[in-house]
């Protein structure tokens, strides 16, 4: 067997405004951009050099999707960004102008940054102990 997770979906209010967030303040690769109706897109962004899992941007459709926006697990930190020097992806981050809710800390897993993105999803910046 084989399996493995291709696609995270973020729900999102707005296609583009996500894609500027994050390929302009991430550095996020714009993968595909599909429309599939007059109001629905298929739009997948992934971080530089990322082969395996991307994350799907989901325009909310409903008041109920609407509700989620920025907030999909309850106030838990959602998506873990792994890099390979986490200190010019943090200074990166600054420079950006993107929202640092905890400072770095030095963990037994490696250091550690907590930033929110344009909605306001915790993510963690890692970068791995050795």
């Amino acid at each position: 067997m084989n399996q493995r997770i291709a696609h995270i979906a973020l729900v999102v209010n707005d296609y583009d405004e996500a894609i500027e967030f994050y390929t302009q303040k991430l550095g996020f690769d714009l993968l595909e951009d599909t429309p599939l109706s007059e109001t629905k897109r298929w739009v997948m962004v992934a971080p530089k050099g990322s082969g395996e899992c991307c994350l799907l941007l989901a325009k909310a459709a409903n008041d109920e999707q609407r509700s989620r926006v920025g907030n999909q697990t309850g106030g838990r930190v959602f998506l873990f960004l792994h890099t390979d020097d986490f200190w010019r992806d943090y200074h990166k981050l600054l420079e950006n102008e993107v929202v640092i809710v905890r400072e770095p800390s030095e963990e037994v897993y490696g250091t550690v940054a907590v930033f929110q993105d344009l909605y306001g999803n915790l993510w963690d910046l890692i970068g791995p102990a050795h």
